[in-house]
């Protein structure tokens, strides 16, 4: 009876590598998006050459711009969505599967990568994802034609959560700074 407890508990602490599969998954969708967001990025710079064109009229270079503003948003949001998925699969890894000993050791590493309990890599995310969710709001609002001041009203209260979101995502990093590990 102590031989098949020992080979299911086995069992049940090395089925933690199956979380191998989410963290590579995770990573290779992660370099998916920088590369998505880099070719974006330099598609668009490539395009900026026709802003300075002296044949354009106001109309066009003001459509250009609209278009440019709207692309980097875009690219923005990719880069933090490949943010995302970057923090996720080191995020898994350092929770099921080992400690990633190089980043403890580099004196450069940043802080935002080490994950030490579930708590802390959704924290990490929520974070991310309401900056994405920020970017897309900006995205929204720059291409909106208001016709009615209650329109306008509509995009001062969407700002004013906006910045209370910030505010209490803040507040909420304070709290868990004074309260300590």
């Amino acid at each position: 009876m102590k031989k098949l407890e020992y080979l299911f508990e086995w069992f049940l602490w090395d089925s933690r590598y199956i979380v191998l599969l989410a963290v590579i998954s995770s990573l290779a969708v992660s370099i998916g998006m920088f590369f998505i967001s880099t070719v974006d990025a330099y598609y668009m710079v490539s395009h900026l050459g026709e802003y300075a064109s002296s044949a354009l009229e106001a109309v066009e270079r003001s459509q250009i711009r609209s278009t440019a503003v709207t692309h980097v948003v875009e690219i923005v949001d990719g880069y933090l969505l490949a943010t995302v998925m970057l923090i996720f699969s080191l995020g898994l890894y350092e929770l099921f599967i080992s400690k990633i000993d190089m980043a403890e050791d580099d004196e450069n590493s940043s802080k935002v990568l080490f994950i030490s309990n579930l708590d802390d890599l959704k924290g990490r995310l929520a974070k991310v994802i309401l900056m994405i969710l920020i970017v897309k709001y900006f995205e929204h609002a720059t291409a909106m034609v208001f016709e009615s001041a209650l329109e306008l009203l509509y995009l001062a209260a969407g700002i004013a959560l906006v910045g209370l979101a910030i505010y209490l995502s803040h507040a909420a990093d304070s709290h868990q700074a004074d309260k300590g590990p």
